[in-house]
């Protein structure tokens, strides 16, 4: 019973240890394809650590979307009012 415990309470570190949250990428002011992203995201990929170069995505013009806490969902467009169909 005494080593359940440490060796459970590893297994919930390693495992909260892996979860990164990954960023959105996008540019901005121009149209761009997933398959170009995809391009660029594997041409930054090839570090020797395997991990993303962020310089590296930037330097290709993309911008990592970060949502501020003061972010929030639109507000819904207001209701049209009752007598709209009377006015045409």
């Amino acid at each position: 019973m005494r080593t359940r415990l440490p060796v459970a309470l590893l297994v919930v570190a390693a495992a909260v240890a892996g979860c990164a949250t990954e960023k959105q990428w996008m540019k901005v002011g121009e149209p761009y394809t997933t398959a170009e992203f995809r391009r660029d995201y594997a041409a930054c990929s090839k570090t020797k650590s395997g991990e993303l170069d962020e310089e590296c995505l930037r330097g290709r013009g993309w911008v990592d979307m970060k949502p501020s806490k003061g972010d929030r969902a639109a507000d819904s467009p207001p209701a049209p009012p009752q007598d709209w169909r009377q006015r045409r």
